[in-house]
């Protein structure tokens, strides 16, 4: 199956489909740095301490303020939403070569539209959350409702220093849980490069501490992957679709990050 239809029916989480990409066939290992001396490690582990903790500072907006984020995969999966956690309401868009997928969240009520399921049809489709599988998982619940998964690339990050509104340095693409956003899966061998848990990343706020830009470059086999916030404080005005009907029963099981062949 093309890598685009498997990154595509991979998951949907906190709202959003989880963009998943493979990797390429892993490249020759690359000779492990020497150890380095006790100083500079606790030096290095203080920035990276401090840059995690305004990064993680930076996207406290989600639990407050309504929000937009874009993410995008090699130009290939691209994804827009609109959030707004405190009165409950979301509006998402995720394209890829394959198709795309559409989600209306009003409170407790999530709509989907997609012709990328078998036997479900094209028209929009009320979801039953008591049979939706929890790595699906959409919520405005506060640790799953980042619509954009900054959380998860935080997670993973290795070393960082900070610059200014500017935080580069590396992390490891492996670490990256699954979930909504960027995600990268192994190849065909079933391995990483060693290089990807040494990627590199850059990340900006902006004047009021957000987090704006999350961007990892094409290397070693990875693809470039931006996620992006703006939109602050804007009205999220979301619509029940006309004419929705209740799921049916064939949508279910080709949910989750084990749904969809």
């Amino acid at each position: 199956m093309a890598m685009t239809r498997r990154a595509t029916l991979a998951g949907i989480s906190a709202g959003l489909l989880l963009l998943g990409c493979s990797v390429g066939a892993p490249t020759k290992s690359e000779p492990k740095p020497e150890s380095a001396p006790v100083s500079a490690a606790s030096a290095d582990a203080t920035m990276t301490a401090e840059a995690v903790g305004l990064l993680r500072g930076g996207t406290a907006f989600v639990n407050q303020t309504s929000y937009r984020s874009d993410v995008d995969i090699a130009s290939q999966i691209t994804s827009l939403s609109h959030t707004d956690n405190v009165h409950k309401r979301l509006t998402a868009k995720v394209t890829a070569p394959g198709g795309v997928i559409e989600i209306r969240m009003i409170d407790d009520e999530v709509y989907m539209k997609t012709s990328l399921f078998r036997g479900v049809g094209d028209g929009w489709t009320l979801l039953d959350p008591a049979r939706v599988p929890s790595d699906f998982a959409l919520s405005f619940a506060p640790g799953k409702n980042d619509s954009g998964g900054s959380g998860r690339l935080i997670d993973a990050i290795v070393t960082a220093r900070v610059d200014g509104p500017e935080i580069s340095g590396t992390i490891d693409a492996t670490r990256i849980a699954a979930g909504n956003g960027i995600s990268f899966r192994p190849g065909p061998g079933g391995v990483f490069p060693d290089s990807a848990r040494r990627h590199a990343f850059r990340a900006s706020l902006d004047t009021e501490g957000r987090l704006v830009s999350f961007l990892m470059p094409e290397a070693s086999g990875l693809p470039n992957a931006s996620l992006r916030y703006s939109d602050f404080g804007t009205t999220v005005t979301v619509a029940r679709p006309p004419g929705a009907i209740a799921a049916p029963d064939a949508l279910y099981p080709q949910l989750g990050l084990g749904g969809g062949e």
